[in-house]
């Protein structure tokens, strides 16, 4: 009799295993759906805010499709979805204490901040521009070479050449406000901006000058 059966429940246990490995398949598709951003609800959160919950307009401080003309405010447009993302987080937390913006960000779900992070990925950045042209070539020279007697890297190693940034490791900074990025390497100087170790060491041996002159350089990539 053991011998009759044994095909029959092998053939069972064959049919239960792959019915299981097709339930685990569905269940990881439906996960995955679920937890896939929307960039229509997140261009509605941009644009129109929510009242309800006393979260402006982001568009009124980084401008009409994330091209903010406030000098102060980052542009938005075109950055990396993981990169926004991972920013929207880091100001919910210690590691990027920023008054209006820890504000606003905890006062958004976790499918807000990638709604809005998948919207502005998909949106064009405009150009920005250079002021200087003493300052652009110095910026240019660090930006492609680094400061080798300060252990400095070139930036473009981590931001790319044309400062596109690297989807999922490193930002976009090209076309960037001068003001903005400035102010930025400074924090990451001092300890008021944490969220990246890195790019507070670098910081940490640029000169205000030096700054400035990558920021000017910066600016006007495209």
């Amino acid at each position: 009799m053991n011998r009759v059966f044994l095909p029959v429940a092998k053939s069972l246990l064959v049919a239960m295993l792959a019915m299981s490995s097709l339930t685990a398949q569905t269940y990881a598709a439906e996960e995955n759906a679920a937890a896939k951003a929307d960039p229509a609800k997140g261009e509605a959160l941009y644009a129109n805010g929510d009242a309800g919950r006393n979260i402006p307009a982001c568009a009124s401080c980084h401008g009409a499709a994330g091209n903010s003309t406030i000098v102060a405010n980052p542009k938005l447009a075109g950055q990396h979805e993981a990169y926004v993302y991972k920013q929207l987080s880091n100001f919910k937390g210690p590691d990027r204490n920023q008054a209006i913006m820890t504000t606003y960000a905890k006062a958004m779900t976790d499918d807000d901040m990638k709604n809005v992070a998948a919207y502005l990925d998909k949106q064009a950045p405009k150009a920005g521009a250079a002021k200087s042209k003493d300052t652009v070539e110095l910026g240019k020279k660090i930006y492609r070479g680094g400061i080798a007697e300060k252990n400095v890297p070139a930036c473009a190693g981590c931001h790319s050449p044309n400062g596109a940034g690297i989807p999922n490791q490193y930002p976009r900074i090209a076309g960037q406000h001068q003001d903005y990025a400035t102010a930025q390497l400074i924090n990451f100087r001092t300890g008021a901006r944490k969220n990246s170790v890195p790019m507070a060491t670098i910081a940490k041996r640029m000169s205000d000058d030096e700054m400035k002159a990558v920021a000017d350089y910066v600016a006007g990539l495209k």
